[in-house]
């Protein structure tokens, strides 16, 4: 089972803790270190958070919150084989070929350790302050994944929708990784439809193993529908040891998971997060690599 962790780009206190934590997570036996995005947090918004009770995300306006690309660009220079993964990034509020230029980019600087993943958004007045309309960015997201997999292709780029005017054009470098690993994040709505079209992968921010068993079986009816076979899908899902120990790891695996993350707010334990790393590495790591 590959382990991971998650939020590796929110509330550090400076750049050094960011490098010194990846490097040890490298050092320890991890497999990949993803990133959250937000480009600002609303003071006050109406939005609903998906993933918790009361609709609101955990991060105040004030908290560190490093751009997710340049976040893994700096540890892709500091390590060597640590995989690297956005958890995801917002792709309708951006523009989709400077998004597939980064990530081609990254990928190529990284000597094909990058994992592009990308969700739909659910923040409202952060589209707004980005410029872009928040209504349709389901259709929005889909078009633009279809999109920028023509731009890592290598080909001529000639895409026309309600969204995009594309023609006549290539982008270089492309990708290390071919095909290149695009994620798909989230488990609401169109997301079984939107795994099995696009992704290479699927971040299911699922809670324990029992919702995660759960959305299984949609992924393989999705996959099916598409002349898929469900295996080419690398599953990757949130996990919290402390509720689920190491234990129900094989199970995780027979329900069809490639990679466990851990959020580094678990990992750190409300301390310092390198010395939470430490504990990690003794009580979980290593008695799963």
């Amino acid at each position: 089972m590959k382990i991971g962790i998650i939020g590796i780009n929110i509330g550090a206190q400076n750049a050094d803790q960011i490098i010194r934590f990846a490097q040890r997570a490298e050092e320890i036996g991890l497999e990949s270190i993803w990133t959250f995005e937000h480009v600002m947090v609303p003071i006050e918004y109406e939005s609903a958070y998906p993933y918790t009770a009361d609709g609101k995300m955990a991060a105040t306006p004030e908290t560190n919150m490093v751009d997710p690309l340049i976040t893994l660009s700096a540890i892709a220079a500091a390590t060597t084989t640590l995989r690297l993964g956005t958890g995801v990034n917002i792709l309708p509020q951006t523009n989709p070929l400077s998004l597939a230029k980064q990530a081609a980019s990254l990928d190529f600087m990284s000597n094909g350790r990058f994992m592009l993943g990308v969700g739909i958004g659910w923040l409202a007045e952060e589209f707004k302050a980005m410029g872009v309309p928040f209504e349709r960015r389901g259709a929005r997201h889909d078009d633009y994944a279809e999109a920028m997999q023509k731009v890592w292709s290598g080909d001529v780029v000639e895409h026309q929708s309600d969204f995009l005017d594309w023609s006549g054009f290539k982008s270089y470098p492309l990708p290390v990784q071919k095909p290149f690993p695009l994620v798909i994040g989230g488990s609401k709505g169109k997301i079984f439809d939107r795994v099995a079209r696009f992704g290479r992968g699927w971040y299911a921010p699922a809670s324990n193993l029992a919702s995660l068993r759960e959305m299984m079986a949609p992924l393989d009816e999705a996959c099916r529908e598409v002349g898929r076979e469900r295996a080419s899908v690398e599953v990757s899902t949130m996990w919290v040891p402390q509720l689920e120990t190491v234990d129900v790891v094989p199970q995780y695996e027979e329900a069809g998971v490639d990679r466990l993350v851990v959020p580094l707010v678990v990992v750190a334990g409300g301390g310092d997060p390198i010395d939470g790393l430490e504990r990690f590495g003794d009580e979980v790591v290593s008695k799963l690599v």
